[in-house]
């Protein structure tokens, strides 16, 4: 550890590299200042390109990650340094994301709505977990946090609350507050004395998303900055 501070960390969010995001990094950056977030995991869905941008405008500790869409479901890479292409089989998008020293997040694994990867999913690749969203503050039902936090806790995985935020409304919303870390292990390191701080969405946020997605086809284009 390289400091006792604590961060309060928003493992999960989208700019407008997301196509259901029309988030402007200014945006993103202010709402984050604002709640005083001072730690943000960026998760676009299979790209990193934001989140390197991000990591480059931002004054404080910026996770470069990817929200990928495998065959069985969404999974998540941190502290990636490549691209994970989508399409991949949970068995072969692990390998590529420990390939390169990157840990692995179980996005909203029993989100009845969403993509998540189920339990078949996690089973198959249990041994290579490295921590599960046990709230996700996009999730609509309660239940469905529930089921991941159960999972997590028999399983002994760590566990962490996202924002999931495809706007900058919604920053901050769940969050973690961990110790300050410098990298993937001493991030792992940090997560044992983690504390969780979990406030669900409005489930109309799911209307942003919507929207997005939409007014792209209508062509509009979101302001960058």
């Amino acid at each position: 550890m390289t400091s006792s501070r604590l961060l309060r960390a928003d493992l999960h969010l989208h700019t407008h590299y997301s196509p259901d995001s029309l988030s402007s990094f200014g945006k993103l950056v202010t709402a984050c200042l604002e709640k005083g977030i001072d730690c943000v995991a960026v998760t676009d869905h299979n790209t990193i390109a934001g989140a390197r941008l991000m990591q480059r405008l931002c004054p404080f500790k910026v996770v470069v990650g990817e929200e990928i869409r495998t065959r069985d479901g969404e999974l998540i890479g941190l502290f990636l340094e490549e691209e994970v292409p989508p399409g991949l089989s949970l068995e072969e998008t692990v390998k590529r994301i420990k390939g390169q020293g990157g840990l692995v997040l179980v996005p909203h694994p029993f989100d009845r709505f969403r993509h998540g990867i189920g339990l078949q999913g996690l089973r198959r690749i249990l041994d290579q977990v490295d921590l599960v969203e046990v709230f996700n503050a996009r999730t609509i039902f309660l239940k469905d946090n529930q089921r991941a936090r159960e999972f997590a806790s028999r399983h002994g995985i760590p566990g962490v609350a996202v924002s999931d935020a495809h706007s900058p409304s919604e920053v901050g919303r769940s969050y973690t507050e961990l110790p300050t870390f410098d990298g993937p292990e001493s991030f792992l390191e940090a997560l044992g004395q983690a504390r969780t701080i979990e406030r669900a969405a409005s489930p109309l946020v799911h209307l942003f998303s919507r929207w997005a997605v939409v007014a792209r086809a209508l062509g509009r284009r979101p302001n960058k900055m």
